[in-house]
């Protein structure tokens, strides 16, 4: 009689292996002539010379793409999520002015399925790729006991680079700039909870009229969109971007006034940008007040951009030449004893 084995209790080596061997070849066409060692190694090495750069800082930043994962689960398609991770994270170095060297994932969940895991980390491999990053490596964790079965978690790490003079840290922001918002893609990776508790019990799969005859389900999986082309083509035109917010949890609401000095506030103008078809079915179908809505959604903002006013018409030109439409939305004024972010 054999003896007990680890696949017994839960845990099954095997599919781990077989999902590493489907992700392998998707993994490692990010790798450039910096790797030193990825894949299977027990630590990515990665060359960290900025021979370019003046003063190299170092950004990192790690996230999730929340309850996305219950979507994603729902209708059986991952490969997006992966796009999301890679995307949010780039994002969220990006508003300092870094631009990304390398990407780690973290995938756990309560039994592999070699195929899901797969789809999403080769998603990942793709928006690394796509903003030359190397995928460096990551962990598939099998955690019967703590994950519920069918459940599964999906986290990212992203370490990028920008050389100390070229660091936006909103210090320079000043009365009289301006404020562009440039569109997201959806709801991206924040506000799910909300969205699926107000659409529950709709059919995910059927066209929805309102979307323009796209499914509930593709309208929520629009991966999370990244803005380093935008900011590229900003720098590319000469023109110095004084603060970058990206909208994510706490919406417009508590984001833009993290790259402010103490001082300083947004006035907003309402209305002075499209609400996208699904925030607006969210809003009516939940019956969500708007300053809920944008406390807890992007709301079709993706990320705002702080510049000089003599610098708008560069910088909406920047936008245009990759294709971005943008949106003047609001001014910096001083605080005095009001609210960082007014909607007037």
């Amino acid at each position: 009689m054999s003896g007990m084995t680890y696949k017994d209790s839960g845990v099954d080596i095997d599919a781990g292996n077989r999902a590493v061997r489907l992700m392998k070849s998707a993994v490692e066409r990010t790798h450039g002539p910096r790797v030193l060692a990825g894949l299977g190694s027990f630590g990515g090495l990665f060359d960290g010379s900025f021979k370019e750069m003046t003063s190299p800082v170092l950004v990192a930043s790690t996230d999730g793409v929340g309850t996305k994962i219950k979507v994603a689960s729902a209708v059986g398609k991952y490969d997006s999520i992966g796009h999301d991770i890679v995307n949010h994270c780039t994002n969220d170095i990006l508003v300092q002015g870094a631009e990304p060297l390398f990407f780690l994932d973290y995938v756990a969940a309560n039994k592999i399925d070699p195929e899901m895991i797969a789809a999403v980390v080769t998603g990942a491999a793709e928006a690394c790729g796509k903003h030359g990053c190397a995928l460096l490596g990551g962990e598939t964790a099998e955690m019967p006991g703590v994950y519920a079965p069918g459940e599964f978690d999906l986290v990212g790490t992203i370490v990028g680079v920008v050389d100390r003079p070229k660091l936006i840290d909103g210090s320079t922001i000043e009365t009289g700039d301006l404020v562009l918002a440039v569109p997201s893609d959806g709801l991206h990776t924040n506000g799910f909870s909300l969205a699926r508790r107000v659409l529950a019990g709709r059919d995910w799969t059927a066209p929805v009229e309102a979307l323009g005859g796209k499914s509930l389900a593709d309208a929520l999986l629009v991966p999370h969109r990244a803005y380093l082309q935008e900011v590229r083509a900003v720098w590319k035109a000469g023109v110095t971007i004084r603060g970058l917010a990206h909208i994510t949890g706490g919406g417009m609401i508590e984001n833009p006034p993290r790259v402010l000095p103490k001082h300083l506030a947004f006035d907003f103008v309402d209305g002075s940008w499209p609400l996208p078809p699904l925030f607006k079915l969210i809003m009516e179908t939940g019956n969500v007040a708007w300053m809920e809505m944008l406390r807890v959604f992007n709301c079709g903002v993706g990320m705002i951009f702080v510049v000089r006013a003599a610098d708008v018409a560069a910088t909406e030109a920047a936008f245009a030449s990759v294709g971005t439409p943008s949106w003047r939305i609001g001014t910096v004024v001083e605080r005095g004893d009001g609210e960082p972010v007014r909607f007037i």
